[in-house]
């Protein structure tokens, strides 16, 4: 009971003189967990700082090292050869042409219509066919004029017996007047009687030719030689001489001519080349300008100027022995106005152009490339004129100088096409590569 009234006595509310005793130990103890704190936050302050820090370094490094492989990648690229195509500079001969678009015109073309009326009893041509001059293509039904022929024959005949008939009493009259038995105007009568038949019998044989030329007309001939066309008769009609369709169409296929228009301000010199009874020849390229089809000469120039279009037309003539070139088909004409002889040649893909002008890059002996500045005159489809920069045997890159710069080392493909005695140490049949002295390389 005693050591229960202890307890109860040492857990029981407080006295009051004790409480006193507490309140300044609490106070005490209060701002001991804001100090824990703010140290606590120095410390990650201090870690994250420190991580900072060698990241910064870390990627720094990195840095440096990226940019010292790039550096170094720089300088193995620029010590390595630039593959490229070349090409040497040649001395050619080199056409100046005149170009122009073209039509081919036949020669002549024919419409084949009857002079005769009747049906139509036969068509001797095929659609296509190459006929003769005299060939008979159809025939019309010759019955009817071969009627008009012997009528006009037995019209003759009749007007020959009264002129011997008219001749023979003429004799017997000259004689009776010779004897006096008779006058002198019964003997007049009688020889302008004879002269009467002797007229008639001229117009019977006028009208014979007439008649037998109408018949011959019954056959239709091929007035020139030629390409036939389609067929546009059939056998079993009548035809009209007034009829206004034809019975065939013959075209002139051999020769045949190219009508084909130039600038105007081209035609002075083309006039004074003919003038001076020069030939110039024609060639004639298909619709792609790619493939030569025919080539002939230039026949003669329009009187006129179209003044809608500034151009003026020409007319040349093509043998057309195979037949290549046909009416109405569109080509490209070529004029070989004159020849420039022994000029120095490149191929187009070798020029280049930037704010210098139109430049080159040329290939020194030591595989090394540079800039050329050069000046071009004529063009001709891949040919190119140098009238200065250039000399024959030079060098010339033509393909690869998006690659190059004023310096770089070459490397020439086998592909290139560059001949031996191009006049270049460089070899056509292997790459050549030659490496970049130190000095440039530190560079």
């Amino acid at each position: 009971m005693i050591e229960r009234k202890e307890d109860e006595a040492s857990t029981g509310p407080p006295p009051r003189d004790r409480a006193p005793a507490r309140a300044p130990e609490a106070k005490a103890l209060l701002p001991a967990p804001p100090k824990r704190h703010r140290g606590t936050g120095i410390l990650w302050l201090l870690l994250f700082g420190a991580i900072g820090y060698w990241g910064f370094r870390y990627y720094q490094g990195t840095q440096q090292k990226a940019a010292a492989d790039q550096a170094s990648q720089a300088v193995k690229l620029a010590q390595r050869p630039v593959s490229i195509a070349a090409a040497a500079a040649r001395r050619a001969d080199m056409p100046i042409y005149l170009r122009g678009l073209g039509t081919v015109t036949a020669f002549n073309t024919v419409n084949v219509k009857s002079r005769m009326d009747g049906p139509l009893v036969k068509v001797n041509y095929t659609e296509g066919q190459n006929v003769k001059l005299g060939d008979v293509l159809v025939e019309i039904d010759p019955r009817t004029y071969q009627a008009i022929v012997e009528q006009a024959e037995g019209q003759l005949a009749r007007d020959q017996a009264q002129l011997n008939d008219a001749k023979v009493n003429l004799a017997r009259y000259q004689k009776l007047s010779d004897e006096g038995v008779i006058a002198k105007q019964m003997l007049d009568t009688q020889a302008s009687q004879v002269g009467q038949f002797q007229g008639a019998i001229e117009a019977d044989q006028a009208n014979i030719d007439s008649a037998k030329l109408n018949l011959s007309f019954t056959n239709v001939t091929a007035p020139m030689s030629g390409r036939i066309g389609l067929r546009l008769v059939d056998v079993g009609n009548i035809v009209h001489a007034s009829d206004t369709n034809a019975l065939a169409v013959i075209t002139q296929m051999q020769p045949i001519t190219i009508l084909f228009t130039i600038p105007s301000d081209s035609l002075q010199p083309v006039l004074a080349k003919l003038n001076a009874h020069a030939v110039l020849p024609v060639d004639a390229y298909d619709r792609a300008d790619r493939n030569k089809i025919s080539s002939g000469t230039l026949l003669t120039v329009d009187n006129q100027i179209d003044p809608t279009t500034g151009t003026s037309r020409l007319k040349a003539v093509f043998e057309n022995t195979d037949s290549a070139l046909f009416p109405n088909q569109f080509v490209n004409c070529r004029l070989l106005l004159d020849t420039k002889h022994g000029v120095v040649m490149i191929s187009a893909p070798a020029i280049q152009r930037g704010p210098q002008g139109t430049y080159v890059y040329l290939v020194k002996p030591d595989h090394t490339a540079t800039m050329r500045t050069i000046a071009i005159g004529t063009t001709e489809g891949n040919d190119v004129e140098v009238t200065s920069g250039l000399a024959f045997g030079d060098m010339v890159v033509t393909d690869g100088q998006d690659k190059l710069q004023e310096g770089s080392n070459v490397e020439i493909r086998p592909d290139s096409g560059v001949p031996a005695q191009a006049g270049t140490s460089v070899p056509a049949s292997k790459p050549v590569q030659v490496p970049v002295p130190a000095a440039r390389g530190r560079k």
